[in-house]
């Protein structure tokens, strides 16, 4: 899972968990730039966003430094915010508006589950199929047994039929961040707490890091009863507070060795006091994407292998819907920034996305309960052994 369900705390309140977070040139309207938040895994048909909380998109200008990235100093925020169900005087009960803030305090509002543009900004929030795909069963083997354990053969999609609530933004970046920001951009999705004291419960850049990479205990000798996912949600992507940052890289550290043994043979040679060649790259927890190239379906982590062996990207980074990230990311882990590329089996979502606004597709009138998918997170029982 990209993002969904990464933590036992997130777990009893479903609105605020960050399934995905998306950012790619339009392919719409050349020259804009798509972000886009899915939240809510499993989402029941009833399912709306909380009135309680802000959806937030947090964009900061970006430069190559070295193998990684040096972030600026500006940022911009979108904030999204949604009225109660039934709220708007006349609406049907089940009815939400919503509200984006942009960076420079413009309010635009928006009927829910309807593409609108205003003020040069489209926007769309509202349910939609989950764009994400990934043979849950083949990831949780690779841990358990560990050993590359995808069987293209059969694999499946754990989040077949699933939906989401996706919010949509789509803008003129000149015209909302000004003339001089980018075209490295930085951007983090979160949700947080609306009031006087926002806090922040989720958080995400680059999909998969905190299931995939940080999840597993068993390896990390420091911190091997650390649910650490609770923690690193509450973190700011472009400022992480000391005093947990040990216990995140030992984290990194001791699982991106697990994933560069599985070949057997070691790409990713560790550095002193065992630092992991890729945890700082990842530690810097956002996606990056250059507003100035052309939309590219495939170019997650384009941006991040060019760095790491000093080329120049060619792509606009980033990621889209459609990518094939657990290939990308597995491939990058386990073989190297140019390794021969590992299959999940897993190549597409329900439907895929497309090329228009709002990019993400209608949502399925029956999707799947929530402890359908659930327990699909679950690694097998254990045969009970023979009398």
């Amino acid at each position: 899972m990209a993002d969904h369900f990464s933590g036992p705390r997130i777990l009893i309140d479903p609105a605020s968990d960050v399934a995905d977070v998306y950012t790619f040139p339009s392919p719409d309207r050349p020259g804009r730039l798509v972000l886009a938040l899915d939240v809510f895994p499993a989402a029941a048909p009833a399912a709306r966003f909380s009135d309680a909380l802000v959806y937030r998109f947090r964009v900061r200008p970006v430069a190559r430094d070295g193998q990684g990235f040096s972030v600026g100093d500006q940022e911009y925020t979108l904030d999204v915010t949604f009225d109660a169900p039934g709220a708007s005087a006349g609406s049907e009960p089940s009815a939400q508006t919503g509200t984006c803030t942009l960076p420079g305090g413009e309010q635009l509002r928006f009927p829910v589950d309807e593409p609108t543009e205003t003020g040069g900004v489209r926007i769309f929030a509202g349910p939609r199929l989950d764009p994400f795909f990934i043979d849950l069963k083949g990831v949780l083997a690779t841990d358990a047994i560990e050993q590359l354990a995808f069987q293209p053969e059969g694999a499946s999609n754990a989040l077949q039929g699933a939906n989401v609530l996706a919010i949509v933004i789509e803008i003129d970046p000149a015209a909302v961040f000004g003339p001089d920001a980018g075209p490295l951009l930085g951007v983090v999705g979160e949700t947080v707490i609306a009031g006087g004291r926002p806090t922040r419960l989720e958080r995400m850049g680059r999909p998969e890091i905190k299931n995939v990479i940080l999840a597993s205990k068993k390896f990390d000798q420091v911190n091997r009863d650390l649910e650490i996912r609770d923690l690193y949600n509450e973190e700011d992507a472009f400022a992480v507070r000391p005093d947990y940052e040990g216990a995140y890289r030992a984290r990194f550290d001791a699982n991106l060795a697990f994933f560069d043994r599985l070949a057997g043979d070691i790409v990713w040679p560790p550095g002193e006091h065992g630092t992991h060649p890729l945890t700082d790259l990842l530690f810097a927890d956002f996606l990056v994407v250059d507003t100035s190239k052309p939309f590219s379906e495939s170019s997650s982590f384009e941006i991040e292998r060019a760095a790491l062996v000093g080329r120049e990207h060619t792509t606009c980074g980033g990621r889209a819907p459609n990518d094939d990230i657990v290939d990308t990311l597995y491939t990058l882990l386990v073989n190297g920034v140019d390794g021969e590329r590992i299959s999940d089996g897993v190549d597409q979502a329900t439907r895929p996305a497309t090329h228009t606004f709002p990019y993400l597709v209608a949502p399925n009138p029956t999707p799947p309960d929530a402890m359908t998918v659930l327990r699909s997170l679950l690694p097998p029982a254990a045969e009970e052994p023979a009398p």
